[in-house]
């Protein structure tokens, strides 16, 4: 009698392994790959801080699982500081380093940080749709 009881759950543990996987292959991958294909892709427009008022402004971009929120202070018409303020970023986690780089050149057209690239490129669009609204 036990064993068949075990069989019986290890039928049904086996079933809703094979359905999650089912659902995960067909619908929540391709969504991802989606997401990350258009970081392959993205472009970024030349900041416009010489219309920008004294002020924090704050900007997000997600594509597929990477995503970024960040907060910029601007000063005389000069990027002073990025605040990230959240950052879901898998193993990209060193592309928060390229924030130096923004505020050294004030633009997002910057080298990306290898190794990081898609979170680089989450962050840099983050910063272009606070700062260009």
């Amino acid at each position: 009698m036990k064993g068949r009881t075990l069989i019986k759950v290890l039928v049904t543990v086996g079933i809703l392994i094979a359905a999650l996987l089912i659902i995960m292959f067909a619908f929540v991958v391709p969504k991802l790959e989606a997401g990350l294909k258009e970081l392959d892709t993205l472009e970024f427009a030349p900041l416009n801080l010489s219309e920008l008022d004294d002020g924090y402004y704050e900007g997000s971009f997600g594509a597929g699982i990477v995503s970024a929120t960040v907060r910029v202070a601007v000063s005389g018409h000069e990027i002073k500081s990025i605040e990230i303020v959240k950052h879901n970023n898998g193993r990209g986690k060193p592309a928060e380093a390229i924030t130096a780089s923004v505020i050294e050149n004030q633009s997002v057209e910057v080298d990306v940080i290898s190794g990081a690239t898609y979170s680089s490129k989450v962050i840099l669009k983050a910063i272009e749709n606070a700062l260009n609204r």
